[in-house]
């Protein structure tokens, strides 16, 4: 299995990014797929994870600001954050389970004016 983040960049407070993961090999549409988060100094967070079904959770910092989906063709979940704050900045990775955890090697999301 591999996973490939995309879409991190620089950002005004306030803003909106899109994440993309696009995920290959042995995974399928029903496969859970989550987003985490790891902050300079800071133990890596979940930040929302959706399964096969289409059924989402999200932390509490970010409920209501971020939206999870995927695209079962692709093979592609996405992230998109809007009203994106300072203390969103973080190294953002795609994971999932298929007898073993898989990372991608993330994307960089910086959030500053």
């Amino acid at each position: 299995v591999q996973l490939v983040e995309s879409g991190g960049g620089l950002v005004q407070p306030g803003g909106s990014l899109r994440l993309s993961c696009v995920a290959s090999g042995s995974i399928t549409s029903l496969n859970t797929m989550s987003w985490y988060r790891q902050a300079p100094g800071n133990e890596r967070e979940l930040v929302a994870r959706i399964t096969g079904a289409g059924s989402a959770i999200y932390a509490d910092s970010v409920r209501g600001r971020f939206t999870i989906s995927r695209d079962y063709a692709k093979k592609t979940v996405y992230l998109q954050m809007n009203s994106l704050r300072p203390d969103d900045t973080a190294v953002y990775y795609c994971n999932t389970n298929v007898g073993r955890s898989y990372w991608g090697p993330g994307t960089l999301v910086t959030v500053s004016s």
